[in-house]
């Protein structure tokens, strides 16, 4: 018998508990070993909970118990999650965790120091829910030399952007619909601002080159600036606005960003909705792989939480390879990279613009008092000396 704790009994990690209850002859079957929760961490008490009498609120107990082999960190945020994971590896525990946030921050040191106990730490779930990408990128994709990653990694704002395009609907009235379902927090800057799926997508950065991505070098730009009339014009492109991740490997240079881009019908991104997320991995041999799913939610969560306590129970006292050096990736800035532009300018414009962009696809969209274009080719540097010359109203990046 294996002694699993959970740490943290919030929405992952009740889920936790519930998966691995639920599905226990599965779960027991394929780890070889009968799977048990011996303690669930918690500042807080739950009557009538079933599992009340495992709640600890003494990490002590965790720490110090030998019995425990495996923690799953359901907590979130840096601290204490952080402490607490590092003492678990030093300790020789293997941890399983949905922490982004922690994963992103210090991924390569928590992995190292697992490694040299002889234990695992373990983040399938930090990367689109229950969607399988990590274990992919480390087993399965060993072949090849991973060349780009895009993915719509926040549900969130793909719910946003979804309602916005069906019902031209504005930014505001859709995100407070969203609060309201529970699919936006209170506090809603980390997705619409775009800084949860640039954690992401460091994370998965990191993995296909193997070195450290930091995500404070990521550029990021979030989708509080689209309005419904950009969903009027990328309608009558036959196109869509999605918050696209992406990282590129090109001629030696790496480029990973975050924004809003406009994919045209067949893109296979195009028809990812709602709360759904999506990766692409591009290969040198195998070409193109996508994977889809539920990219956060409780039991989607959880579920990946526990394939990873599953993998690290059949790996007792061995360890699980994961190629992700602390050296740094020096990111080549977006400035470089060379792309078409979806432009809005004010009418009286459009003269001046059409000048300064030289040849450029006019957009007719019926949109009173503007007028809009998609630019040839350029990069961002170019795009930017030239916008600011013009004073444009916005612009959407276009993925081809």
């Amino acid at each position: 018998m294996i002694q699993v704790a959970v740490m943290g009994y919030g929405t992952v990690g009740s889920g936790v508990v519930e998966v691995i209850e639920k599905n226990k002859a599965e779960i027991n079957k394929k780890s070889g070993e009968d799977i048990h929760i011996k303690y669930i961490l918690d500042l807080r008490d739950f009557p009538g909970d079933p599992y009340a009498d495992k709640v600890v609120h003494d990490v002590e107990q965790i720490l110090t118990d030998p019995e425990v082999k495996i923690i799953c960190e359901t907590m979130g945020g840096i601290k204490p999650a952080y402490d607490f994971t590092k003492r678990a590896l030093l300790a020789g525990k293997s941890v399983c965790t949905s922490n982004k946030e922690l994963v992103a921050t210090h991924g390569p040191e928590l992995i190292k120091i697992a490694h040299e106990n002889k234990c695992n730490y373990l983040f399938e779930a930090s990367v689109g829910g229950g969607i399988p990408i990590i274990r992919p990128l480390n087993y399965s994709l060993t072949a090849e030399k991973i060349d780009a990653i895009t993915g719509i990694l926040n549900g969130t704002t793909n719910y946003i952007l979804t309602k916005m395009e069906k019902e031209g609907a504005d930014f505001d009235d859709v995100l407070k619909e969203a609060q309201e379902k529970g699919y936006a927090e209170r506090n809603p800057e980390a997705d619409v601002e775009g800084y949860d799926a640039c954690r992401k997508i460091a994370i998965l950065s990191s993995l296909m080159c193997g070195k450290n991505v930091k995500y404070e070098d990521i550029y990021t730009e979030g989708i509080t600036q689209i309005t419904a009339t950009d969903f009027v014009y990328a309608r009558k492109m036959g196109k869509t606005i999605k918050l696209l991740a992406q990282s590129k490997e090109e001629n030696g240079r790496f480029y990973a960003m975050v924004a809003p881009f406009m994919i045209s019908r067949d893109h296979p991104l195009y028809m990812v909705n709602d709360v759904f997320n999506a990766v692409c991995v591009h290969g040198n041999m195998l070409g193109d792989s996508m994977y889809y799913g539920r990219g956060a939610g409780k039991l989607p969560t959880a579920s990946a939480v526990v394939s990873d306590v599953v993998d690290c129970a059949r790996h007792i006292g061995k360890v699980i390879m994961c190629f992700w050096d602390n050296e740094d990736v020096v990111l080549t800035g977006i400035e470089q990279a060379s792309r078409r532009f979806f432009v809005r300018v004010a009418a009286d414009k459009e003269s001046k613009a059409l000048q300064t962009f030289g040849s450029a696809s006019v957009i007719e969209a019926d949109v009173p008092g503007e007028f809009a274009f998609v630019t040839d080719r350029m990069t961002e540097k170019e795009f930017n000396e030239k916008a600011e010359k013009v004073g444009i109203l916005s612009r959407i990046r276009i993925e081809e």
